[in-house]
């Protein structure tokens, strides 16, 4: 794989495409923290993991607009924000989820007029999550779809976490679930994955809205996997975004 750059990538938070507004990633990171476990016999430090976090951090042009990054975080929710970062919007490509805290919303004009806020999101509860995208970026179902597959190379042993941004509905219910197959869907049918399955999106679930989901830590996943909408009372447009992350190792939540 060659080398790549920051181009043509795509930042959501809180079921709004914030990617117009983004100036600049300043860090998307996190993982275990180190605990010091050093022995007296020792002549180095020893280190193991302790608890997971994760961060990303951005700044934002000031825009007003209706769906656009005032709008988005001006309110400091208490509640959980999720941010996905896109790295470009080809299906397959990398995403980094995070459930997070908005810690700030924090201004400065510069000298020459510009004006730039800088926002922290801290993970609460789960750590960072690198995933694949599911859908290019956002995707925009006027009816149930099964949507294009992702290869994985291989079949995967722990389970899986799902991320959902969704930024527009128009129709009565959509549900949003993901499916996998062991050769895409040709002598093994596609199936839905146990416990991958969205709440339903409907009047009293409407955008813009997130999710994650988590399945059976033991669950073995298929080497294929591809997200479908479905529908009982019928939608004219979902506008969505799915990344998931396969488990490599056993983990605990």
């Amino acid at each position: 794989m060659a080398k790549q750059s920051g181009l043509g990538d795509n930042g959501y938070v809180a079921g709004y495409d914030l990617s117009g507004d983004i100036a600049a990633l300043t860090r998307v990171g996190g993982g275990p923290a180190a605990l010091e476990v050093t022995g007296i016999d020792k002549y180095a430090f020893e280190r193991i993991g302790g608890l997971r976090t994760g961060e990303i951090a951005f700044n934002v042009w000031f825009n007003k607009a209706a769906g656009q990054s005032h709008l988005a975080l001006r309110g400091l929710p208490t509640a959980d924000v999720h941010v996905m970062y896109c790295r470009g919007t080809t299906l397959g490509k990398p995403a980094a989820c995070l459930v997070s805290k908005q810690i700030n919303y924090d201004w400065a004009r510069g000298n020459d007029g510009s004006l730039q806020g800088v926002i922290q999101a801290l993970s609460n509860g789960y750590g960072l999550s690198w995933g694949r995208l599911l859908t290019a970026g956002k995707r925009t179902d006027t009816g149930a779809t099964n949507g294009s597959s992702i290869d994985d190379a291989a079949s995967s042993a722990f389970g899986l976490a799902a991320f959902l941004q969704v930024f527009s509905f128009v129709g009565t219910d959509a549900t949003v679930k993901i499916q996998e197959s062991s050769d895409n869907g040709g002598a093994d049918p596609w199936a839905d994955v146990v416990g991958g399955g969205f709440t339903q999106i409907n009047a009293g679930n409407p955008a813009p809205l997130t999710q994650r989901i988590v399945t059976s830590l033991t669950l073995a996943v298929e080497r294929y996997v591809r997200v479908i909408t479905i529908t009982t009372g019928g939608f004219t447009s979902l506008v969505f975004a799915v990344a998931v992350a396969r488990h490599d190792t056993a983990i605990g939540y």
